[in-house]
């Protein structure tokens, strides 16, 4: 019987920076969720990661560092609220939107660039072991539901024989990180995460609208989706729904449990707290979209700034454009 070829799951740290030195691809464990590495600094590995997901090529990704210390190579003129922000909450799940150095050239992001220490601490022992900055986007093909497990980077890359995956475990916190831009004297949030604007603010910064044309890494209004199709619906709206479409196959992701007609679904049970939802999300999503359903709905969850990131990613799921 003939074996199909499959990625390589792996522990081996020193054999991924050996391969991100020669220039291939390694997928690694973050706190956030599993990213698809390559070498910063080489403008061939950089593209051939871009094929491989399938990636726009003027998308930017982010560039994943082991110290702060290393920034002013990637980053110019680096404003004092940025360090502020480093000190208190790197390395973790922030990501800095900052002046690029001129002779980076080969990363999209226009004059910006996206630095992130992640906490992980196989994601530290590869990039230390490595010694450079890593481009790491979600470790998926472009768009689809972001990996927080190994085994959903195996999926996703199924046929590739020569992907190494450092399995770190599931991913602690589940859903991308915080990242926050600078313009002068103005800091923002360009895409909500993990670190919140509440715990932002309370270190003594304060926030401002960010600009709508800033260019940073997954902001599309599609991304993180689904192949399923995907509705928002307060949660007292979905037996209602599946009452009036009796001959649609449904996956139903809510807090509450199932009555009804609702037992007729397929139902993920959703945790109640911002939290652990963020933990399970894609989780609960990839499981969803491997089951026979022609119709996910996810019930919507509270309206408050705790589940800004939530939110967040469900909009882009849900959206058609």
């Amino acid at each position: 019987m003939t074996i199909p070829p499959a990625p390589i799951i792996s522990t081996d740290v020193n054999a991924a920076a050996e391969c991100l030195r020669a220039g291939g691809l390694v997928a690694f464990a973050t706190e956030t969720v599993y990213g698809l590495g390559a070498d910063a600094a080489n403008a061939a590995a950089v593209s051939a990661l871009y094929r491989l997901k399938q990636r726009p090529s003027a998308h930017p990704v982010i560039v994943h560092l082991a110290d702060f210390n290393a920034a002013g190579e990637w980053a110019r003129d680096i404003p004092p609220a940025a360090k502020q922000l480093a000190q208190h909450f790197m390395p973790g799940p922030l990501t800095l939107l900052l002046p690029r150095q001129a002779h980076l050239q080969h990363l999209a992001g226009g004059d910006l660039i996206a630095l992130r220490l992640p906490a992980h601490p196989l994601a530290q022992q590869l990039l230390r072991a490595f010694g450079g900055g890593v481009v790491a986007p979600s470790a998926n093909r472009f768009g689809a539901v972001s990996p927080t497990c190994a085994r959903h980077v195996a999926d996703e890359f199924a046929d590739l024989s020569d992907l190494l995956i450092l399995d770190g475990g599931d991913c602690s916190v589940g859903i991308e990180s915080t990242i926050v831009g600078f313009t002068g004297e103005d800091v923002f949030i360009v895409r909500p995460g993990n670190i919140s604007a509440a715990q932002i603010r309370a270190i003594g910064i304060t926030l401002t609208t960010a600009p709508t044309d800033i260019s940073a890494p997954g902001t599309l209004a599609r991304h993180y989706a689904p192949r399923t199709p995907l509705l928002l619906m307060p949660p007292q709206a979905i037996e209602a729904y599946l009452h009036a479409h009796p001959q649609t196959i449904c996956g139903v992701l809510s807090p509450h449990q199932p009555t009804g007609a609702a037992n007729m679904a397929v139902w993920q049970q959703a945790a109640n707290n911002a939290t652990q939802y963020a933990h399970e999300l894609y989780r609960h999503l990839r499981a969803l979209d491997n089951t026979a359903i022609n119709q996910m709905i996810i019930a919507t969850p509270p309206a408050t700034e705790e589940w800004a990131a939530i939110h967040d990613r469900l909009k882009r799921a849900t959206s058609v454009g």
